[in-house]
């Protein structure tokens, strides 16, 4: 126990180091979005309360919580008026009551993206015969383990995360990065802790430009050349708790925070170099059969043409039913568009056995 927490202080303050190097701000962001429908529907606020296959992604120390040896799930969205999918599979494994595993596969592409390079040919013509397609597609595996400690209701966990990104035939990437993860509940209480890309994860970025080196020089354009893309560290708290109002009827209410260092972000909390990002959701359920979720995150100001500034936010609601081992849960995002998203109907399916 006293090396495992040990490794977190290491690893957070090696975090904290590398916060203060250069890189993007925004790294990577196709794994923000989250997975599973009913932590849409609560605003992303799972980091806490989440114990099936999907705590994977949100707190993989979550997954010795998991009651069926077997718990699988998959989920399917669709962003920007169904130009861009994103979907999601995951499995989780009880090794035995100590330890689980799981293995999660996260993809966001846009399909069938015109390539117009060759619309024109050496006499001027134009060539719509000559319009070809390409896919523009994020991938990640993550492969995660959690396991009990010592210490009565506190687990630990991790991801290892394996990315690939890619554009067509001009550009692609691969990636490595680590998640670190603990829990700790009490009869009504559990607290979640996840510093996710906890070493930095590192994207190596190959271009081939043998396509577009005449269109970037008649166009002005600066050729890329081969990088390697960091995405810093990102600190998620998590606090919930369940109240039994009656035999049937039970309320869960969590409220999360993202601490960033990558500098100032256009969020609740505005700092440089750490902002905060609050997010909130309450699932109300009637014999763990049915749920209602709502839940609410991404605050954001605004500025108007006449440079007024206003702040807005994203209300999300949701609907989930239990059943011999099944899950079915929905959400809708962005209800009465309050926020600069456009809204979504996410669904997600899961099914958990021995």
């Amino acid at each position: 126990m006293r090396v495992l927490l040990t490794l977190f202080f290491i690893l957070g303050c090696f975090s904290l180091s590398m916060a203060q190097t250069t890189a993007p701000t925004y790294s990577n962001e196709f794994l923000s979005i989250g997975v599973g429908a009913r932590s849409f529907a609560m605003g992303n606020a799972s980091v806490a309360s989440q114990s099936n296959v999907e705590a994977a992604y949100w707190n993989p120390a979550s997954l010795v919580q998991i009651d069926k040896k077997y718990d699988v799930a998959a989920m399917h969205a669709e962003y920007f008026g169904g130009l861009s999918a994103y979907d999601y599979a995951g499995l989780s494994v009880k090794l035995n009551k100590e330890s689980a595993i799981a293995f999660s596969l996260i993809r966001f592409g846009v399909d069938d993206i015109p390539n117009t390079l060759e619309l024109i040919d050496k006499e001027g013509n134009l060539r719509y015969d000559r319009i070809t397609t390409f896919t523009s597609a994020d991938y990640a595996l993550l492969i995660s383990y959690a396991r009990k400690t010592g210490i009565k209701g506190l687990n630990v966990g991790g991801n290892v995360k394996l990315i690939y990104r890619h554009t067509g035939d001009f550009a692609s990437a691969y990636g490595f990065g680590i998640d670190l993860a603990a829990t700790y509940s009490t009869s009504s209480w559990k607290f979640g802790a996840l510093l996710r890309d906890a070493t930095s994860t590192f994207n190596s970025w190959v271009f081939k430009t043998d396509q577009l080196e005449e269109v970037f020089a008649v166009t002005g354009n600066e050729i890329p050349e081969n990088s390697t893309e960091l995405t810093l560290p990102k600190l998620i708290l998590g606090v919930s708790r369940e109240f039994q109002l009656s035999d049937k009827f039970a309320l869960l209410a969590e409220f999360d925070a993202d601490f960033t260092f990558d500098g100032k972000r256009n969020v609740l909390v505005k700092g440089d170099p750490v902002s905060i990002d609050p997010h909130m959701g309450i699932e109300a359920s009637f014999k763990k059969f049915i749920f209602l979720r709502a839940g609410v995150n991404n605050f954001q100001e605004e500025t108007d043409f006449d440079n007024s500034k206003s702040w807005t936010f994203q209300p999300n609601l949701g609907l989930g039913i239990n059943y011999k081992n099944f899950r079915l849960d929905y959400a809708l995002t962005d209800v009465g568009d309050q926020s600069i998203a456009r809204y979504s109907n996410v669904f997600s399916l899961a099914y958990s056995f021995d």
